[in-house]
């Protein structure tokens, strides 16, 4: 038996098939997985995620702190509840682990609040406790939350009718990648599908209630299953497939959650980073599409003619195109063919940019 969100009963009533998921107990879909894909692209849905690890980290070394700790900067969230996304890296440059951070407090007196995935909480703990010690920080984590997140078009709106309104004012003002405080509960305009949305933490005494409010809307519940299809045609890593301890960010189509400047920020990994960026030989994260038949999975084969060999690391059907799609990790010359070997058969690829669907428009 896995742990359990405070939804783990609820989600049983509802019909919802559970799997293992990072060693949680986890909806994998309640019925239809590409109903569940299609509801978020054209309206809404509502996903339990209270297994993300929740992290506040404050003191008066909050911020350089941080600064050493994630390869993107913090400096340069200036705006209250402002977010930034960025990896986590080891000495060598390996993603231990992406997440969002969150500026709380204010610009002169930060504190931060960083979620991090389910599947490496002990991992990430550890990190970051390890590289505290040399800086006057707390670091506190908010067992003490449910998090929920609503994705669609229809999304805010939804939502908004369901809470005070005080709440329903600060949904309509987020602005996209804001979190803010309101009460015990805080609000987020970020979200894991390529759509609009809410993230929303709150005291997980109060999470049946609200989710029960949310269904007895009319807000359809969503699985695992819909929430990873969702994020491969948006194009989002999924950590341990897309990026690992042994890939960097420029290997996974993240150089650009990089902050470079200032030149003496000496965030952890920035060496191994610098070493990889001179060289400029790295691996490439790409789309790739499947015109014929077939479906793209994890570790299948990518051969690029008179350059090299690659591997997918996330595939699958995408709903919203009728096709497979995939990301994958090729040598750095690939152009715009390639090919992958299914059940010992080649099959051409079309490469494309890595994001396929962004707010219900076909990108490719």
């Amino acid at each position: 038996m896995g742990q359990r969100t405070p939804l783990y009963d609820l989600h049983l009533a509802l019909g919802a098939k559970m799997v293992d998921f990072g060693g949680w107990d986890m909806p994998l879909h309640y019925g239809s997985q590409v109903e569940e894909h299609h509801q978020v692209r054209r309206d809404c849905g509502v996903f339990d995620v209270s297994h993300m690890t929740v992290v506040d980290v404050q003191g008066a070394d909050a911020r350089p702190y941080l600064q050493r700790l994630l390869a993107n900067d913090v400096a340069r969230l200036q705006t209250p509840g402002k977010a930034l996304y960025s990896a986590m890296l080891n000495e060598q440059g390996g993603v231990i682990d992406d997440l969002i951070v969150y500026l709380l407090g204010t610009v002169e007196v930060p504190a931060y609040r960083l979620v991090v995935n389910a599947a490496t909480r002990e991992k990430d703990l550890a990190w970051m406790r390890a590289h505290s010690t040399e800086f006057d920080v707390e670091l506190r984590e908010r067992s003490d939350f449910a998090l929920f997140a609503v994705q669609g078009p229809k999304a805010r709106a939804k939502t908004a009718e369901l809470v005070s309104q005080a709440r329903a004012n600060l949904i309509h003002e987020l602005k996209p990648f804001q979190g803010l405080p309101d009460g015990e509960w805080f609000i987020a305009r970020t979200g894991y599908t390529g759509e609009d949305g809410l993230e929303i933490m709150l005291p997980a005494g109060e999470a049946v209630a609200f989710f029960n409010d949310l269904v007895g809307a009319g807000i359809s519940t969503i699985g695992l299953g819909a929430r990873d299809t969702l994020r491969l045609e948006a194009g989002l890593n999924l950590y341990g497939q897309d990026m690992d301890e042994q890939s960097s960010p420029l290997a996974s189509n993240l150089a650009w959650t990089v902050a470079w400047e200032p030149g003496e920020r000496a965030f952890i990994g920035r060496e191994a980073l610098q070493r990889q960026h001179e060289a400029g030989e790295h691996p490439r994260l790409v789309g790739v599409v499947l015109e014929e038949r077939g479906v793209l999975r994890a570790h299948q084969v990518v051969r690029v003619d008179g350059v090299g060999e690659g591997e997918i690391t996330s595939g699958s059907f995408s709903p919203t195109l009728g096709k497979s799609i995939a990301l994958a990790r090729v040598p750095a010359k690939t152009g715009d063919r390639a090919e992958v070997e299914i059940r010992g058969k080649w099959y051409p690829l079309r490469v494309v940019q890595p994001s396929f669907v962004r707010h219900g428009k076909v990108l490719i």
